[in-house]
């Protein structure tokens, strides 16, 4: 395919997606159609589809409207490409820009300029103060590949070197001890001989920054109560020989475990509900909870133009009733760890201030924040002691 070619194809899947189609579900529909279209093909669009989503009204503004091509246009002027290369007409090529789209778009108001939602803005200003802008323009750009070495198997010089056998460069990253930064091929990471052996797993760093300020002394039985695929369980179990077990609301999540824990060389059990109640209480339960994914805007950019005030209302309700369940699991005197990939402080210190409120006998140990000025994605702990 042709630059403009893929160009053209970008356009297609956006305008599905402007339409109400998830990007994921564009982007397959496309590719099943382009038969002719090769795997850096593939990816080229990819990146522009995604490219344009994390600006998704910036683009538009200097694009001059709100269709695909439009918001391509305004991708490439904004990256400081000549368009008229792109839109050449031939072949696969978008149609050559006309006299009303070359003199279309304007610079964006200050919170497109961002690409903030409008109705969260006043939040994450008050929140944030002078970092709002700075933590909002780098939601704007791709978000780096971040592994986590596997300290049941290795540690994370020895990780980085077999990752460089496989012509995969990186970096350690101050996030976490365990944090390595991917900074060539990184598409190359999960087919690695280090990756195929437990050597490391994917993991953003300050998730990695998480699971290492949840303390563990004295802990012996551990449940991981919202475990989706089981990134913190495998990470705990990494830096513990205390007992874990792993429950999700929804059981299809955690299909992956078993052979990531194997791959790892860990052992984490997954649990039913029924089964939960039985093996209740625990030392530590950690809530990683269902969120707006604020945090993670860079990875998840079509979550920033789908989200609205009413879907946030519902996770608030859906978060506190699970820490009101999630504490019926916590032995007397144990530990509750609450993490969300959230930006937002009505998902975070507010829903622990309620539940302090609503659970006068817990006492917060720990609450720290971390925002992708630190590197990593955005995200929450707060770790709450139950009285004895």
């Amino acid at each position: 395919m042709t630059p403009g070619a893929r160009v053209q194809a970008a356009i297609e899947c956006l305008d599905r997606i402007a339409e109400g189609q998830a990007a994921e579900q564009a982007l397959l529909r496309w590719s099943r159609g382009a038969r002719h279209a090769g795997s850096k093909d593939r990816a080229a669009v990819r990146d522009h589809v995604f490219d344009v989503l994390r600006r998704w009204w910036s683009t538009a503004a200097i694009g001059g409207g709100e269709s695909g091509r439009a918001r391509m246009i305004g991708l490439l002027r904004l990256d400081g490409h000549d368009t008229a290369a792109f839109f050449t007409g031939r072949g696969y090529d978008p149609a050559p820009i006309d006299e009303i789209e070359a003199a279309s778009g304007h610079a964006p108001d200050p919170l497109a300029a961002l690409d903030c939602p409008t109705w969260l803005a006043d939040d994450l200003r008050s929140a944030f103060g002078e970092d709002f802008a700075p933590i909002m323009t780098s939601l704007q750009s791709r978000a780096p590949l971040f592994l986590r070495a596997n300290l049941a198997r290795t540690d994370r010089e020895a990780a980085m070197e077999a990752l460089a056998r496989d012509g995969v460069a990186s970096r350690a990253h101050d996030l976490s001890p365990t944090a390595i930064e991917v900074i060539d091929n990184p598409r190359m990471a999960s087919r690695t001989t280090a990756f195929r052996d437990g050597l490391v797993e994917i993991q953003d760093a300050a998730s990695q920054a998480v699971v290492d300020a949840i303390p563990l002394d004295g802990v012996g039985r551990i449940l991981d109560y919202c475990a989706g695929g089981g990134g913190k369980s495998l990470a705990l179990a990494a830096r513990t020989d205390a007992t874990i077990h792993a429950h999700d609301v929804a059981p299809e999540r955690m299909r992956d475990i078993a052979p990531r824990a194997a791959r790892s060389g860990v052992r984490i059990d997954v649990l039913g509900s029924a089964e939960l109640r039985k093996q209740a209480p625990y030392d530590l339960v950690v809530v990683d909870a269902p969120c707006s994914g604020s945090g993670a805007w860079r990875r998840s950019p079509e979550g920033k133009i789908r989200f609205d005030r009413a879907e946030l209302e519902r996770l608030l309700a859906l978060q506190r009733e699970i820490l009101e369940r999630a504490c019926t699991h916590v032995a007397p005197g144990g530990l509750l760890a609450y993490a969300t990939c959230s930006l937002l402080p009505a998902e975070n210190e507010m829903q622990i201030s309620h539940l302090l409120n609503a659970t006068p006998l817990a006492e917060l140990k720990l609450s720290q924040s971390w925002t992708p000025l630190d590197g990593g994605d955005g995200f929450h702990l707060s770790v709450l002691q139950l009285a004895t």
